[in-house]
């Protein structure tokens, strides 16, 4: 059993906490990492960089002992390794902190925290000197968590302190931090962020993986940014800016602003460049004058457990808008946006599209009425992967005209749909024949969102509508959103992506709890008055 960390740095620090030198990892025909060097030291924080397909997971991948490279050396703390398994990197000193987190929820913090190298005494767990090395631990590195509770009772910023005490626990130099900001407040993340340093203080490496540039430029010491499976960039913040990092990560400039947002105003820190504040002007007429189409009263639903999810929750959007959603994931979202799309069956209360009653519609019931619906898991909602492109693009009407007609399919109508699609919103296939199975995250996601919009439609729905997919494809789908509003269309969006919805909302509607506590106004609102709303904080300046 590995003690706990009764000494993290230790006497003669090495130069090299941890590296890849040439690292090149193939998978068949693709080459996932060609040649890729990093190096982290001491006390530092080296944020890797990438869109999707970059090669990032794969890295850290090898650096973990989870892969073995078919060239290259992986180094630990200035020696020359071979890892056959994360336990041997685990064993050097290397921890990784899951974007999901690895917990049992029902054991309590102390138990999770040693699971596998439980202290013993007389041959068993000796508890309470489990509970000391953890308290011991928690002090000294600032992460303050009750070790007595049960993890499932935690928010989720304290099951993270958790994840990294864990790692820490195992004498841990070196910590790999995949996606770790994904599902906390802007207070967590900044939290997190202040604990990262208080880490490197006593000497600990830090491997930092995100998409969220405002987070690597306020953390990181060194920037490796990668590029399909090449390191294209290794900067410093005090030398690169987010619309530089963004450009390198993509190959050519991005722009997440659109003529929506006010050219050089202080930004709120978006995915990929800082998203400055909306502008006065509304998009089409000002809100109060434009009709509600979607209009929900005192509704009510629960989750798969049975338990209440959304509670007596009332919210109207109106034509031309987009009403953002934000919350922590688990206050209900999901379940919100399946009550309204007829995936659940709603306990109670009232929805209302367009002026027609949707209460307890059926899913093509809801698109018929004139619903688009980007579904928060494209796999099991949005898509048909063993179905062709061309299918897909037809999935929710390909019983209408001019898709079918006496009861047989079009092939040729479909196929110049599904052509027209593909052109449009920069579906990258071979074919529109080709299994949607066979597409990238991002282009299914452009499948999905050019399904939704060609269609004749007043209310959009869009969950999670950039998750997992890269910053080119989010620059896209933002704009193609920004376009639909200023159509006329009403638009819900539903992200966990706190930026997100500040960047393209008029509106935004906090939900804690399965209840919409505040509806306040992205031009003036703060990142951190929203945070605490979404932690279950009252705010005096939210409005109604």
């Amino acid at each position: 059993m590995a003690a706990a960390a009764e000494t993290v740095v230790s006497q003669t620090e090495p130069e090299v906490l941890l590296a890849g030198h040439g690292i090149t990892k193939r998978f068949g025909s693709v080459v996932a990492n060609d040649d890729v060097s990093v190096e982290l030291r001491p006390g530092r924080i080296l944020a890797l960089l990438g869109e999707n397909g970059a090669g990032k997971s794969t890295l850290v991948n090898v650096l973990f002992g989870l892969h073995r490279p078919d060239a290259g050396q992986v180094v630990i703390a200035d020696e020359n390794v071979e890892l056959s398994s994360p336990h041997d990197a685990i064993a050097r000193g290397v921890g990784m902190v899951h974007q999901h987190f690895q917990l049992v929820p029902p054991m309590s913090v102390v138990r999770n925290i040693v699971l596998g190298a439980e202290p013993r005494k007389l041959g068993m767990i000796d508890v309470a000197q489990a509970r000391r090395r953890v308290m011991d631990l928690a002090d000294r590195f600032g992460l303050h968590v009750d070790p007595d509770a049960a993890v499932e009772d935690l928010p989720v910023g304290a099951q993270q302190r958790v994840e990294i005490l864990k790692a820490l626990y195992r004498d841990a130099r070196v910590l790999i931090a995949d996606e770790p900001t994904a599902v906390l407040t802007p207070q967590e993340t900044d939290h997190l962020l202040d604990v990262l340093r208080g880490l490197t203080a006593q000497g600990v490496g830090i491997v930092f993986i995100t998409h969220k540039l405002r987070e690597v430029m306020a953390a990181a010491d060194d920037i490796v940014v990668l590029r399909e499976g090449r390191v294209v960039g290794t900067t410093t913040p005090a030398q690169t800016s987010e619309a530089a990092l963004a450009e390198l990560m993509v190959g050519r400039a991005v722009d997440l602003h659109g003529d929506r947002f006010e050219s050089g105003a202080t930004g709120v820190g978006s995915a990929v460049s800082t998203a400055a504040a909306p502008s006065d002007e509304a998009p089409i007429a000002e809100a109060d004058e434009q009709p509600v189409v979607l209009d929900i009263a005192g509704l009510c639903a629960d989750d798969d457990r049975g338990q209440r999810a959304v509670d007596e929750l009332t919210l109207a959007v109106r034509a031309g808008e987009i009403v953002g959603v934000a919350g922590v994931e688990g206050n209900g979202q999901r379940e919100l946006v399946e009550a309204i799309t007829g995936l659940r069956h709603a306990a109670a209360g009232t929805v209302s599209i367009s002026d027609r009653d949707a209460s307890g519609a059926r899913p093509r019931q809801v698109t018929v009425i004139g619903v688009g619906h980007i579904p928060e898991d494209r796999a099991k909602h949005g898509l048909i992967g063993s179905y062709s492109v061309a299918d897909n693009s037809v999935l929710n009407r390909y019983f209408k005209r001019p898709f079918a007609a006496g009861g047989m399919l079009r092939r040729d109508r479909i196929d110049s749909h599904a052509r027209d699609v593909v052109a449009t919103f920069d579906v990258r296939t071979p074919d529109v024949d080709s299994p949607a199975d066979s597409l990238s995250g991002g282009n299914k996601q452009k499948l999905i969102v050019g399904r939704e919009f060609s269609d004749d439609i007043d209310l959009l729905i869009a969950a999670q509508p950039t998750r997992g997919i890269d910053i080119g494809a989010i620059e896209f789908i933002w704009r193609r959103i920004r376009e639909r509003r200023d159509e006329g269309t009403a638009v819900l969006l539903v992200s966990a992506e706190l930026d997100e919805v500040l960047a393209l909302s008029d509106r935004v509607a906090v939900m804690y709890e399965g209840r919409i506590v505040a509806t306040v106004d992205p031009r003036t609102a703060t990142r951190e008055e929203i945070g605490l709303l979404m932690a279950g904080a009252e705010s005096s300046a939210a409005g109604s």
